[in-house]
């Protein structure tokens, strides 16, 4: 018998994988960990129209996931149905553009009852309930069942009957601690609803977040919700944002410069209510606090993007968590224009944080025993006392006297300045305690917004190049810059096409000198990749502006006169951004009276 030849391989068949191989594909796609399977069991639960809805899990999720829901419920004769594929009662399929509900595309159930043991109890108004189990892919038969109202999904052993994908899980806390992050998101974007996640792993039940339903119109109950998932302080040093353009509108709370994190951990976009994480979202977010914050800081926002369903397609990927909008320089212009306008209105406020950072690093001796001290003296009595104790001071009649200037109001919100000290930081009285300003810190965001403003009024001066710097692309790049060439000459930087795939700089902003014009439009395409927009030439000139400014700044070590110190707050008051310099950080720390004698144990 001859030998086969080994390079002949046998001609592959075509074959119909099963219904139970197709749910386990599926499931590859939806299903990536418990915290998957969480978000769409309380989509689904949200989508039912609940008030309240509870998540128990152990295990991080490996071992149980419950969701137990007060909505609408499924009717017994529809629950088998409900664990076939593309089976929805959200959508007819006639218009896949226009998505009103977080699920749509019938893959949840039938994916999770691939993987698991998974059991669905569930009754609606005037009928009994029902149950019925599928493990593995295997269904059971529907049974009678005890329920009062809405619907109970129970997930048992996920992925048992894949096991190769239990080895690419996490830890059971990190498993557990991105059930966490997905219930916050999906709480934050249903402030009215009641969310509550207990962990029941070792036979406890341990409530490890629980968010109740909040009251009042929206902001209001957006307010008060995100208090409750994201912390007093980032509710305290937030600011609401409301504004619109061109059929969307951004609504939500985004912090102070001086309220920021080291890494990008605390940024929720939200589009038409579904949490989603999306580049150009999160380039414009950037973008926005560009001039106010370092760049190994990032800002902490939760914004929202609402508008017709028809103008953004939500169908991009089966987790649904990326979309795409047929209009993104828009939004992307929105968010941006939205943020600077409410930080610019927030004025010279910093954050609550700086002075409680402040307060945390006095640490006082406590001395026994406690000294109660009378009611504070009145102002003349103070002056009197002040007096008594300068060099010099004498009661006879020829006595020289020579009262502290008083002039300046404290009622103002930055106060009075009494003194200054290491020839830098203003020490200013107000009616409620004391501000310390860094006086460099503060000239030196002063100048860079004067030296802004000029710019906006006068735009950017552009230097024309001898011989134009004619460089190689391919046409699809020269197309991208081309689009932006307009915001590119407001900074000064003119470009033509030069025919095919070739762009001509002829101009380059004035203020930058001698610029690497290549280079520069590379970074611009991979900014535009990235995010959907490009302000890196803004960033450029504006960088330059910043080092100005600081130049140009009153410089640590001059004595200034008190109408100097009072002229420098009353103009941080009226300058907006003026809270922090140019990199984010703090230009004063204000303490409060009650916060200073606390740490004197005169209360």
């Amino acid at each position: 018998m001859a030998n086969l030849d080994p390079q002949i391989k046998p001609r592959p068949i075509i074959r119909q994988l099963d219904n139970a191989a197709i749910n386990r594909i599926a499931a590859g796609e939806v299903l990536e960990r418990p915290a998957s399977a969480v978000k769409e069991l309380v989509e689904n639960a949200i989508d039912a129209g609940a008030h309240r809805i509870e998540v128990v899990i152990a295990d991080g999720g490996k071992t149980l996931i419950r969701v137990t829901d007060d909505g609408c419920g499924i009717s017994g004769p529809d629950l088998p149905l409900a664990l076939s594929r593309h089976a929805t009662s959200k959508i007819d399929g006639s218009d896949l553009l226009n998505i009103h509900s977080f699920g749509f595309r019938g893959e949840a159930l039938p994916s999770l009852g691939a993987v698991g043991r998974l059991t669905i109890t569930s009754r609606i108004d005037g009928e009994d309930g029902a149950s019925i189990a599928v493990s593995g892919g295997r269904h059971g038969e529907v049974r009678p069942a005890a329920l009062s109202a809405g619907t109970v999904v129970e997930l048992r052993d996920m992925f048992y009957a894949t096991p190769a994908r239990l080895k690419f899980l996490r830890t059971d806390r990190a498993e557990a601690q991105a059930v966490g992050d997905v219930v916050k998101r999906l709480a934050m974007a249903e402030p009215f609803v009641t969310f509550i996640l207990r962990d029941a792993s070792n036979g406890d039940n341990r409530t490890v977040f629980r968010a109740d339903a909040e009251t009042g119109d929206l902001f209001d109950a957006l307010h008060g919700r995100l208090r409750t998932v994201l912390g007093r302080d980032f509710a305290d040093n937030a600011l609401p944002i409301d504004a619109e353009r061109d059929g969307f509108h951004l609504t939500g709370y985004a912090a102070l410069p001086t309220y920021s994190r080291g890494a990008a951990v605390a940024q929720f976009l939200f589009v038409n209510g579904r949490p989603v994480r999306d580049k150009m979202l999160l380039g414009a977010l950037r973008a926005a606090y560009m001039d106010v914050l370092s760049r190994d800081r990032h800002p902490v926002a939760a914004l929202f993007v609402d508008c017709d369903p028809t103008l953004v397609d939500v169908n991009v990927h089966p987790a649904k968590s990326e979309v795409r909008f047929r209009e993104p320089a828009v939004v992307r212009g929105l968010i941006v224009s939205g943020l600077r306008h409410a930080l610019a209105e927030a004025g010279h406020r910093a954050s609550t944080t700086v002075a409680n950072a402040t307060l945390g690093a006095m640490r006082p001796e406590v001395t026994e025993p406690r000294v109660y001290q009378m009611d504070r003296p009145s102002f003349s009595a103070r002056s009197m006392t002040f007096q008594a104790q300068a060099p010099g001071f004498s009661e006879a009649p020829s006595a020289r006297i020579e009262p502290v200037p008083m002039d300046e109001p404290d009622h103002l919100p930055l106060g009075a300045a009494r003194a200054q000290v290491h020839e830098n930081y203003i020490i200013a009285q107000t009616k409620a305690g004391i501000v310390i300003v860094d006086g460099h810190a503060a000239h030196e965001r002063l100048v860079y917004e004067k030296l802004k403003k000029q710019m906006a009024e006068n735009g950017v001066a552009a230097q024309a190049l001898l011989i134009p710097e004619i460089l190689e692309m391919t046409e699809n790049e020269a197309a991208q810059l081309l689009e932006i060439a307009d915001d590119l000459a407001r900074f000064g930087l003119g470009i033509e096409p030069f025919g095919g795939g070739a762009i001509a700089v002829r101009e380059t902003p004035a203020i930058l000198g001698e610029v690497n014009a290549e280079a520069m439009l590379r970074d611009i395409l991979d900014e535009l990749a990235d995010t959907g927009g490009s302000d890196r030439v803004q960033s450029k000139v504006e960088a330059i502006l910043s080092r100005v400014a600081c130049h140009g700044s009153i410089r640590t070590g001059r004595r200034m006169r008190g109408e100097e110190m009072n002229a420098l707050l009353r103009e941080m008051e009226a300058t907006p951004l003026s809270g922090q310099c140019n990199h984010g950080r703090p230009t004063y720390v204000e303490l409060k009276l009650s916060d200073i004698e606390r740490l004197f144990g005169r209360t």
